[in-house]
């Protein structure tokens, strides 16, 4: 069932465990997300790029997709789809659209004008029933023509923007996008604890899932991270899965070249990825 991440995330807070929001850039990845969630009895997120959303026809076209598969397949778990790292411009674009979340992110104005716009944001969400997250301090790396720098998040601007009445919050804290490097320095706990103990208890946001240690996971869990965001790690199981199909020549074997057959173990690998982070988050039979 399609609703907001609000009440997924409160029970994540309070139970603590995350639910993981697995980015969408088609059909088979959506699909094989959904049955995911619906094997594992887990809520989920779908987290949809601006890139993303233009790749697939645009949001209207994406509502409808995840409408549909939730009826047609029997999907009986929370699922929110959810506006991944939105300007203020396709903020607007997906509330319009029938978005159940959407995220503004304002990590690269000054504190000010985060504040104002995320306040418009909340305001234009809040009127169609959909969760809202924030951002402070920008996740470094690069994700879909999205770029920050990796910046410490502020626990005093952290503050500012929870009291606004976000339902979850993204704080940089050394997390980032795509790969990680060999020299990463990993996460900040002491900017996290910091965060989480001015925040009044907003759920926590951890950007950049791919790559992170279990061990870190679970401890940045344990500080109030109630959502993980995971893309690049699908994408990488995805391709390589695909590249065997091909590399092992299966493409040429009868009907192998059908889409259906060639996309196949992409799918699974996507399956199998997204289960064990589910496993990882703690969110197996939280729905």
């Amino acid at each position: 069932m399609l609703v907001s991440a609000k009440e997924m995330l409160t029970k994540a807070k309070e139970g603590g465990y995350a639910v993981g929001q697995f980015n969408i850039n088609n059909l088979e990845w959506t699909k094989t997300i959904l049955l995911t969630a619906q094997e594992c009895n887990s809520p989920v997120i779908l987290g949809v790029s601006e890139g993303a959303g233009k790749y697939m026809c645009g949001y209207n076209t994406i509502v409808g997709m995840v409408k549909g598969m939730i009826e047609t397949l029997g999907i009986t778990v929370p699922v929110a789809i959810h506006l991944d790292h939105g300007s203020y411009e396709h903020a607007h674009k997906v509330i319009e659209a029938g978005f159940s979340s959407v995220m503004f992110d304002g990590s690269h104005y000054g504190i000010e004008e985060n504040i104002e716009k995320t306040k418009e944001i909340i305001a234009a969400a809040r009127a169609k029933g959909m969760s809202v997250e924030a951002e402070v301090g920008s996740i470094g790396g690069e994700e879909d023509g999205v770029v920050g720098a990796g910046e410490f998040a502020d626990p005093d601007e952290c503050k500012l923007i929870a009291d606004l009445g976000v339902d979850m919050l993204a704080a940089g804290i050394g997390n980032i996008h795509g790969k990680y490097p060999e020299n990463w320095k990993g996460l900040n706990f002491d900017v996290l604890a910091k965060v989480q103990e001015v925040t009044n208890g907003v759920p926590l946001v951890l950007h950049g899932g791919t790559g992170i240690p279990d061990e870190m996971i679970k401890k940045a869990i344990s500080l109030g991270v109630s959502k993980i965001n995971v893309n690049t790690e699908c994408q990488l199981a995805f391709a390589a899965a695909v590249r065997k199909y091909i590399e092992e020549g299966k493409d040429l074997q009868g009907k192998g070249f059908d889409p259906r057959k060639l996309l196949a173990p992409g799918t699974e690998a996507i399956r199998e990825t997204v289960k064990e982070k589910m496993e990882l988050f703690g969110s197996v039979n939280k729905a």
